[in-house]
C-alpha cells in the first residue's frame, strides 16, 4: 500500500487529520492522538511497531514526530502532533507500545514534552538534577557553546 493510500484510510475515519505537503506526514490534532494511535495499531493498516520518536523545536511550535511500521504489510506512516513551545504535553502511547517508554523519556529529557500518563516520566540521558532541555532552541547553560552557522 502506498503512503498516499495509508493517508486516505486515515482521512475517512478522521477528517480533522491533514497531510505535510513537504513530508507528506500525517498532521493529528493532539486531542486525536490516541484514537489514530488505535485505529494504526488495532485496524485493517495493522501498525505494530513504533519505530521512533523524536521533536524538532520550531521556536513557534514544537513538532512531534512517530515513526510506525508494519512488519505484516511492509509499510511506514509518519504522524506529526504541533505543540505549543510554552508547557508542551501530550498523552503518552506507552499503552499502545511498549517502545514509548524510553522514547518519550528521551524526548522529555531534552526537549520538554510532557508525555500525561507515561508509568515513569523521568530523565533518561541527563542526571535527574539537571536544568533545562539541552536541545531547546532556546537552551542556556555557562557551558553550552552555540557552534555558528556558516
Amino acid at each position: 500500500m502506498q503512503q498516499s493510500n495509508i493517508f486516505e484510510q486515515i482521512l475517512i475515519k478522521f477528517p480533522q487529520v491533514a497531510e505535510e505537503d513537504l513530508t507528506k506526514a500525517v498532521i493529528v490534532p493532539k486531542q486525536l492522538l490516541l484514537e489514530v494511535v488505535n485505529y494504526l495499531k488495532s485496524g485493517e493498516l495493522l501498525f505494530d511497531n513504533l519505530h521512533c520518536i523524536t521533536a524538532v523545536d520550531r521556536q513557534e511550535r514544537m513538532e512531534l514526530v512517530y515513526i510506525f511500521y508494519s512488519f505484516k504489510n511492509h509499510n511506514r506512516v509518519i504522524l506529526k502532533v504541533y505543540l505549543t513551545s510554552e508547557g508542551p504535553e501530550v498523552e503518552s502511547l506507552t499503552k499502545f507500545y511498549r517502545s514509548a517508554d524510553w522514547f518519550e523519556r528521551e524526548v522529555y529529557d531534552l526537549f520538554g514534552v510532557k508525555f500525561m500518563n507515561h508509568p515513569n516520566l523521568s530523565r533518561i540521558l541527563n542526571p535527574q538534577e539537571w536544568i533545562g532541555y539541552p536541545l531547546r532552541k532556546n537552551y542556556s547553560h555557562p557551558e553550552f557553546i552555540k557552534m555558528p552557522r556558516y
